[in-house]
């Protein structure tokens, strides 16, 4: 960022006042007699209702439709370690995403802890406040255990956006990238390179939608993770579920030899350009590292001009975004109420995500992004955030999904599409 707009984002978020949220009151104080049934007497009623009832906080109050987001600030975007009260302009960024495009409410949570079970404690015990928890900027692989563990304790939707929200755009642009390239995804290998959050959930999501793990290579700063490694004793549960057996394929240029797809959850410029060389015809490079890929578009496609390719960033075509899915994918679950995300709800989102990218685009959208037209190609495999379609498409596969695999504990909602 230059200077200008380093000053124009601090600015943005100083001014007119500090913060990026603000809280507005949803019925009248305005008398004494709306006093009186939003504070006491009146509000002991819906507290005796709730306490003969639990569900019925879901009817009095903002829990239905409230979601904390939560982080311990040891994975800040690209900032690594910055701690819990420096993860607050991000997380009060993620609570404006939630209701600018999902009219969801958040209350943002900053948990100055980084011991696994200590926040746990922390979260499990604020979690009635709320119809769902997203966790954010949480560091691998402490993420894995604080979700599984907060997701058992949990009777509502668990989910680490870091991990899920970018496996599942990633599968969705994948999916079609595949269908372009004339490819399955049962046939073709995958090198990733990353084995934290990201990297672990995409692979498990392309595995849960038909790909082979033994036509996978996960990739981390010393190589491909294989059983023969010195260090495999060593290495976290995530990394050993994608060990490959070993053979001669230890660096990333051996894994990428005959590879299909490429996938760089890492950081930047740690693909060499002449490894494109060694994959496969048609290939497919997803380069996501933010704000420098693993390669630049520009770079890749000098050198294979038959590849698609996606980034992180959005002055290239097909952004992988995480805004395509976690609004829309909450918006579903807590139509239903669903008691938590399963992986037959992430793997609708990716199927709803991949099918809205083959359809007709809009005008509003051309014009939103001043395009003359644009429709599936190798330059348009993903939608774009500000496609209006985004939530009627996302929301109502989840929550079909949520009911379908019995989660739900609301119907199928009948202003959505049947």
């Amino acid at each position: 960022m230059n200077d200008v707009l380093k000053q124009s984002a601090l600015d943005y978020h100083a001014l007119p006042q500090p913060g990026k949220l603000g809280i507005s009151i949803t019925k009248p104080v305005g008398s004494p007699g709306d006093l009186a049934l939003a504070y006491t007497p009146g509000v002991a009623e819906p507290v005796r209702a709730i306490q003969q009832a639990p569900e019925d906080a879901f009817r009095y109050t903002a829990k239905g439709n409230l979601v904390a987001v939560i982080s311990n600030g040891t994975a800040v975007l690209g900032l690594g370690d910055c701690g819990a009260l420096a993860s607050k302009p991000v997380m009060e960024g993620k609570a404006v995403l939630f209701k600018a495009f999902a009219d969801i409410d958040v209350f943002d949570i900053e948990v100055d802890e980084k011991d696994p079970t200590a926040f746990v404690d922390t979260v499990a015990r604020i979690a009635p406040t709320f119809g769902g928890i997203n966790l954010e900027d949480i560091a691998a692989p402490a993420c894995f255990e604080i979700e599984a563990r907060l997701a058992e304790r949990c009777d509502i939707p668990v989910f680490h956006d870091d991990q899920h929200g970018t496996a599942i755009v990633l599968c969705a642009a994948l999916t079609n990238a595949l269908q372009l390239q004339g490819k399955r995804i049962e046939d073709v290998r995958i090198v990733c390179l990353g084995a934290g959050a990201a990297g672990i959930a995409s692979m498990r999501l392309a595995v849960a939608l038909g790909a082979r793990k033994d036509n996978m290579w996960l990739v981390d700063r010393k190589g491909v993770i294989h059983t023969d490694r010195e260090d495999f004793a060593t290495l976290n549960a995530e990394k050993r579920e994608f060990a490959a057996e070993p053979s001669e394929r230890r660096s990333l240029a051996g894994a990428l030899a005959g590879a299909d797809v490429f996938i760089g959850v890492s950081g930047p410029d740690l693909m060499k350009s002449e490894w494109l060389m060694l994959m496969n015809e048609n290939p497919i490079v997803f380069a996501l590292s933010n704000p420098v890929p693993e390669i630049l578009p520009e770079v890749a496609l000098k050198v294979r001009n038959d590849l698609i390719m996606a980034t992180g960033r959005s002055d290239y075509p097909n952004q992988v975004n995480n805004v395509l899915c976690f609004p829309f994918l909450f918006r579903g679950a807590l139509d239903v109420r669903a008691s938590c995300i399963n992986d037959a709800m992430k793997v609708a989102a990716v199927h709803a995500l991949a099918e809205l990218a083959r359809t007709p685009v809009p005008a509003a959208m051309l014009e939103a992004y001043g395009k003359k037209s644009l429709s599936f190609c190798p330059e348009y495999i993903i939608p774009k955030p500000f496609d209006p379609r985004l939530r009627d498409c996302v929301a109502p596969a989840v929550a079909r999904a949520a009911v379908s695999s019995g989660v739900a504990r609301k119907p199928y909602p009948s202003h959505y599409p049947s």
